[in-house]
Protein backbone atom coordinates (compact mmCIF):
# COMPACT_ATOMS: atom_id res chain seq x y z
CA UNK A 1 0.00 0.00 0.00
CA UNK A 2 1.51 3.54 -1.02
CA UNK A 3 1.97 6.39 1.24
CA UNK A 4 -0.59 8.65 -0.68
CA UNK A 5 -3.52 5.12 -0.67
CA UNK A 6 -2.79 5.52 3.39
CA UNK A 7 -3.32 9.18 3.99
CA UNK A 8 -6.13 8.97 2.09
CA UNK A 9 -7.28 6.48 4.38
CA UNK A 10 -6.49 8.22 7.76
CA UNK A 11 -7.96 11.30 6.21
CA UNK A 12 -11.45 10.08 5.59
CA UNK A 13 -11.40 7.17 8.57
CA UNK A 14 -10.56 10.97 10.81
CA UNK A 15 -13.48 12.58 8.88
CA UNK A 16 -15.68 9.56 9.23
CA UNK A 17 -14.45 9.50 13.22
CA UNK A 18 -16.72 12.20 13.96
CA UNK A 19 -19.97 10.31 13.14
CA UNK A 20 -18.71 7.69 15.26
CA UNK A 21 -18.36 10.14 17.79
CA UNK A 22 -22.01 11.28 16.97
CA UNK A 23 -23.15 7.79 17.20
CA UNK A 24 -21.12 7.07 20.23
CA UNK A 25 -23.71 9.77 22.04
CA UNK A 26 -26.70 8.92 20.44
CA UNK A 27 -26.59 5.28 20.18
CA UNK A 28 -23.97 3.93 23.03
CA UNK A 29 -25.08 6.96 25.55
CA UNK A 30 -28.53 7.73 24.89
CA UNK A 31 -29.39 4.03 23.71
CA UNK A 32 -31.67 6.07 20.79
CA UNK A 33 -30.51 4.46 16.66
CA UNK A 34 -30.81 7.67 14.79
CA UNK A 35 -31.37 6.99 10.95
CA UNK A 36 -31.46 10.27 9.78
CA UNK A 37 -27.20 10.19 9.92
CA UNK A 38 -26.99 9.65 5.82
CA UNK A 39 -29.30 12.68 5.01
CA UNK A 40 -27.89 14.84 7.76
CA UNK A 41 -24.44 14.50 6.80
CA UNK A 42 -25.50 15.46 2.94
CA UNK A 43 -26.95 18.35 4.46
CA UNK A 44 -24.03 19.77 6.51
CA UNK A 45 -22.07 19.02 3.28
CA UNK A 46 -24.21 20.72 1.17
CA UNK A 47 -24.86 23.69 3.66
CA UNK A 48 -21.23 23.86 4.18
CA UNK A 49 -20.22 23.67 0.17
CA UNK A 50 -22.73 26.39 -0.35
CA UNK A 51 -21.73 28.93 1.96
CA UNK A 52 -17.94 27.81 1.37
CA UNK A 53 -18.93 28.74 -2.26
CA UNK A 54 -19.58 32.66 -1.14
CA UNK A 55 -16.27 33.26 0.27
CA UNK A 56 -16.81 31.89 3.95
CA UNK A 57 -15.31 28.97 4.77
CA UNK A 58 -14.54 29.22 8.41
CA UNK A 59 -18.49 30.09 8.61
CA UNK A 60 -19.59 26.94 7.23
CA UNK A 61 -18.12 25.52 9.99
CA UNK A 62 -20.96 26.66 11.98
CA UNK A 63 -23.90 26.68 9.38
CA UNK A 64 -22.98 22.97 9.09
CA UNK A 65 -23.21 22.43 13.04
CA UNK A 66 -26.13 24.63 13.03
CA UNK A 67 -28.07 22.71 10.34
CA UNK A 68 -27.68 19.49 11.91
CA UNK A 69 -28.60 20.79 14.89
CA UNK A 70 -31.43 21.56 13.78
CA UNK A 71 -32.54 18.42 11.88
CA UNK A 72 -31.79 16.82 15.47
CA UNK A 73 -34.36 18.77 16.75
CA UNK A 74 -37.05 18.33 14.34
CA UNK A 75 -36.17 14.95 15.32
CA UNK A 76 -36.38 14.55 18.51
CA UNK A 77 -39.82 16.76 18.60
CA UNK A 78 -40.90 13.96 16.15
CA UNK A 79 -39.89 10.85 19.02
CA UNK A 80 -40.47 12.88 21.81
CA UNK A 81 -43.39 15.44 21.41
CA UNK A 82 -45.72 13.31 18.64
CA UNK A 83 -45.44 9.91 19.92
CA UNK A 84 -43.26 8.66 16.80
CA UNK A 85 -41.01 5.91 17.20
CA UNK A 86 -37.33 6.46 16.83
CA UNK A 87 -37.13 4.28 14.29
CA UNK A 88 -39.38 5.76 11.70
CA UNK A 89 -38.73 9.02 12.65
CA UNK A 90 -35.29 9.20 11.43
CA UNK A 91 -36.68 7.30 7.78
CA UNK A 92 -38.90 10.08 8.10
CA UNK A 93 -36.13 12.77 8.89
CA UNK A 94 -33.92 11.67 6.80
CA UNK A 95 -36.43 11.17 3.54
CA UNK A 96 -37.45 14.39 3.79
CA UNK A 97 -33.55 15.89 3.47
CA UNK A 98 -33.16 14.56 0.31
CA UNK A 99 -35.40 17.40 -1.01
CA UNK A 100 -34.11 19.62 1.54
CA UNK A 101 -30.19 18.88 0.55
CA UNK A 102 -31.60 19.48 -3.60
CA UNK A 103 -32.84 23.15 -2.67
CA UNK A 104 -30.06 24.16 -0.67
CA UNK A 105 -27.84 23.15 -3.71
CA UNK A 106 -30.03 25.79 -5.75
CA UNK A 107 -31.66 22.62 -7.29
CA UNK A 108 -28.63 20.46 -8.29
CA UNK A 109 -27.22 17.25 -7.47
CA UNK A 110 -23.27 18.46 -7.27
CA UNK A 111 -21.44 21.55 -6.16
CA UNK A 112 -18.13 21.68 -7.69
CA UNK A 113 -15.42 23.47 -5.32
CA UNK A 114 -12.13 23.57 -7.43
CA UNK A 115 -11.82 27.19 -7.48
CA UNK A 116 -12.82 27.64 -4.12
CA UNK A 117 -11.28 28.54 -1.18
CA UNK A 118 -11.47 26.37 2.01
CA UNK A 119 -10.43 24.84 5.62
CA UNK A 120 -7.94 22.88 3.81
CA UNK A 121 -6.56 25.15 1.07
CA UNK A 122 -6.37 27.45 4.13
CA UNK A 123 -4.44 25.60 6.60
CA UNK A 124 -2.34 23.99 3.51
CA UNK A 125 -0.90 28.34 2.63
CA UNK A 126 -0.13 28.33 6.77
CA UNK A 127 1.87 24.77 6.38
CA UNK A 128 3.72 26.42 2.99
CA UNK A 129 7.36 25.94 2.51
CA UNK A 130 7.41 23.28 5.79
CA UNK A 131 7.85 19.98 6.07
CA UNK A 132 4.67 19.39 7.00
CA UNK A 133 2.92 21.25 3.80
CA UNK A 134 2.41 17.14 1.99
CA UNK A 135 0.35 16.17 5.67
CA UNK A 136 -1.71 19.17 5.81
CA UNK A 137 -4.92 17.13 4.85
CA UNK A 138 -4.52 14.72 7.51
CA UNK A 139 -2.97 16.66 9.65
CA UNK A 140 -5.99 19.32 10.00
CA UNK A 141 -8.50 16.09 10.05
CA UNK A 142 -6.25 15.12 13.05
CA UNK A 143 -7.08 18.35 14.62
CA UNK A 144 -10.57 18.06 14.42
CA UNK A 145 -10.37 14.56 15.60
CA UNK A 146 -8.94 15.63 18.76
CA UNK A 147 -10.70 18.73 19.62
CA UNK A 148 -14.03 16.64 19.53
CA UNK A 149 -13.08 13.88 21.24
CA UNK A 150 -11.76 15.81 24.12
CA UNK A 151 -15.23 18.11 24.18
CA UNK A 152 -17.27 14.76 24.20
CA UNK A 153 -15.32 13.64 26.40
CA UNK A 154 -15.27 16.30 28.97
CA UNK A 155 -18.68 17.39 28.57
CA UNK A 156 -20.07 13.73 29.38
CA UNK A 157 -18.32 14.17 32.65
CA UNK A 158 -20.29 17.11 33.31
CA UNK A 159 -23.79 17.44 35.17
CA UNK A 160 -25.79 17.85 31.62
CA UNK A 161 -23.85 14.78 30.41
CA UNK A 162 -24.08 12.75 32.92
CA UNK A 163 -27.83 13.51 32.93
CA UNK A 164 -27.82 12.35 29.10
CA UNK A 165 -26.12 9.14 30.02
CA UNK A 166 -28.51 8.41 32.80
CA UNK A 167 -31.22 9.09 30.43
CA UNK A 168 -30.35 6.65 27.96
CA UNK A 169 -29.54 3.96 31.01
CA UNK A 170 -33.26 4.31 32.61
CA UNK A 171 -35.42 6.98 31.79
CA UNK A 172 -38.11 6.33 34.44
CA UNK A 173 -35.47 6.74 37.16
CA UNK A 174 -34.12 9.99 35.25
CA UNK A 175 -37.83 11.33 35.71
CA UNK A 176 -38.12 10.27 39.43
CA UNK A 177 -35.40 12.80 39.71
CA UNK A 178 -36.88 15.60 38.61
CA UNK A 179 -34.62 15.67 35.34
CA UNK A 180 -36.96 16.13 31.98
CA UNK A 181 -36.10 13.19 30.03
CA UNK A 182 -37.38 14.93 27.10
CA UNK A 183 -35.29 17.48 27.27
CA UNK A 184 -32.18 15.58 27.93
CA UNK A 185 -33.07 13.15 24.12
CA UNK A 186 -34.00 16.81 22.49
CA UNK A 187 -30.15 18.13 23.83
CA UNK A 188 -28.35 15.06 22.90
CA UNK A 189 -29.80 14.55 19.59
CA UNK A 190 -28.70 17.69 18.50
CA UNK A 191 -25.55 17.47 19.86
CA UNK A 192 -25.35 14.07 17.97
CA UNK A 193 -26.74 15.56 14.80
CA UNK A 194 -24.63 18.55 14.67
CA UNK A 195 -21.17 16.56 14.91
CA UNK A 196 -22.59 14.62 11.51
CA UNK A 197 -23.19 17.69 9.81
CA UNK A 198 -19.62 19.18 10.19
CA UNK A 199 -18.58 15.75 9.22
CA UNK A 200 -20.37 16.69 5.95
CA UNK A 201 -18.61 19.62 5.74
CA UNK A 202 -15.26 19.02 6.48
CA UNK A 203 -15.97 16.36 4.07
CA UNK A 204 -16.88 18.32 1.23
CA UNK A 205 -14.17 20.72 1.63
CA UNK A 206 -11.76 17.82 1.69
CA UNK A 207 -12.45 16.69 -1.62
CA UNK A 208 -13.86 19.86 -2.88
CA UNK A 209 -17.25 19.00 -4.33
CA UNK A 210 -20.37 17.44 -3.00
CA UNK A 211 -23.23 15.31 -4.51
CA UNK A 212 -26.79 13.82 -3.22
CA UNK A 213 -25.56 11.09 -2.41
CA UNK A 214 -22.14 12.00 -0.90
CA UNK A 215 -23.82 10.75 3.00
CA UNK A 216 -25.36 7.32 1.28
CA UNK A 217 -24.62 4.65 3.50
CA UNK A 218 -22.25 6.90 6.26
CA UNK A 219 -24.48 5.18 8.59
CA UNK A 220 -23.34 1.73 8.26
CA UNK A 221 -19.77 2.95 8.41
CA UNK A 222 -19.45 4.99 10.99
CA UNK A 223 -21.99 1.92 13.38
CA UNK A 224 -19.12 -0.31 11.80
CA UNK A 225 -16.63 1.74 13.05
CA UNK A 226 -18.35 2.17 16.32
CA UNK A 227 -18.65 -2.15 16.65
CA UNK A 228 -14.97 -2.43 15.90
CA UNK A 229 -13.68 0.06 18.61
CA UNK A 230 -15.88 -1.86 21.15
CA UNK A 231 -14.22 -4.82 20.19
CA UNK A 232 -10.86 -3.37 20.73
CA UNK A 233 -12.00 -2.01 24.23
CA UNK A 234 -14.75 -3.41 26.24
CA UNK A 235 -14.87 -0.85 29.44
CA UNK A 236 -16.90 1.57 30.49
CA UNK A 237 -14.42 4.62 30.23
CA UNK A 238 -15.75 7.34 28.01
CA UNK A 239 -11.77 8.29 26.93
CA UNK A 240 -10.97 5.28 26.10
CA UNK A 241 -14.23 4.48 24.47
CA UNK A 242 -13.97 7.67 22.17
CA UNK A 243 -10.45 6.81 20.96
CA UNK A 244 -11.53 3.39 20.66
CA UNK A 245 -14.20 4.80 17.96
CA UNK A 246 -11.97 6.90 16.29
CA UNK A 247 -9.81 3.80 16.03
CA UNK A 248 -12.34 2.03 14.67
CA UNK A 249 -13.10 4.42 11.80
CA UNK A 250 -9.36 3.73 10.95
CA UNK A 251 -9.23 0.72 10.71
CA UNK A 252 -12.24 0.51 8.38
CA UNK A 253 -11.06 2.92 6.21
CA UNK A 254 -7.76 1.06 5.94
CA UNK A 255 -9.98 -2.13 5.25
CA UNK A 256 -11.37 -0.27 2.09
CA UNK A 257 -8.13 0.89 1.19
CA UNK A 258 -7.04 -3.07 0.80
CA UNK A 259 -10.31 -3.85 -0.68
CA UNK A 260 -9.64 -1.20 -3.58
CA UNK A 261 -5.97 -2.30 -3.79
CA UNK A 262 -7.35 -5.69 -4.87
CA UNK A 263 -8.90 -4.34 -7.52
CA UNK A 264 -12.78 -5.01 -5.70
CA UNK A 265 -15.30 -3.50 -7.77
CA UNK A 266 -16.36 -0.14 -6.36
CA UNK A 267 -20.32 -1.65 -6.00
CA UNK A 268 -18.90 -4.27 -3.78
CA UNK A 269 -17.73 -1.68 -0.79
CA UNK A 270 -21.19 -1.54 0.48
CA UNK A 271 -21.46 -5.14 0.74
CA UNK A 272 -17.84 -5.22 2.78
CA UNK A 273 -19.59 -2.46 5.00
CA UNK A 274 -22.58 -4.34 5.27
CA UNK A 275 -20.16 -7.81 6.27
CA UNK A 276 -18.40 -5.79 8.89
CA UNK A 277 -21.30 -4.51 10.75
CA UNK A 278 -22.96 -7.89 10.43
CA UNK A 279 -19.09 -9.69 11.61
CA UNK A 280 -18.90 -6.93 14.86
CA UNK A 281 -22.29 -7.58 16.16
CA UNK A 282 -22.32 -11.56 15.59
CA UNK A 283 -18.84 -12.51 16.74
CA UNK A 284 -19.29 -11.23 20.58
CA UNK A 285 -23.18 -12.81 20.67
CA UNK A 286 -21.55 -15.98 19.27
CA UNK A 287 -18.24 -15.89 21.23
CA UNK A 288 -20.37 -15.52 24.63
CA UNK A 289 -22.91 -18.35 23.16
CA UNK A 290 -19.92 -20.83 22.45
CA UNK A 291 -18.84 -20.15 26.34
CA UNK A 292 -22.31 -21.09 27.71
CA UNK A 293 -22.21 -24.22 25.63
CA UNK A 294 -18.66 -25.12 26.50
CA UNK A 295 -19.63 -24.85 30.14
CA UNK A 296 -22.29 -28.20 30.80
CA UNK A 297 -19.63 -30.27 29.37
CA UNK A 298 -16.90 -28.64 31.40
CA UNK A 299 -18.51 -29.06 34.41
CA UNK A 300 -20.32 -32.61 33.92
CA UNK A 301 -18.10 -35.48 32.44
CA UNK A 302 -21.03 -37.21 32.32
CA UNK A 303 -21.69 -35.10 28.68
CA UNK A 304 -18.07 -36.08 27.24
Amino acid sequence: MSLSVLLTALELGLITSLVTMSLFLSYRMLNVCDLSTDGVFTLGASVGGMIALSGHPLLSLCSALFSGALSGGILSVLQCYLGIDSLLAGIIVNTALYSVNIFVMGNASVLNMNKTVTLFTLFRQLLAGTVLEPFSKVLLAVLFALLIALTLSLFLKTRLGLAIRATGNNPIMVASSSINPKRMTIIALCLSNALTALAGCLLAQMQKSTNIDIGSGILTIALASLLIGRTLYHGNRIPMGIASGILGAIIFRIIYAIALRFHMPAFMLKFISSLIVTLSIALPYLKKKYHLLEKPYAENPTYQ
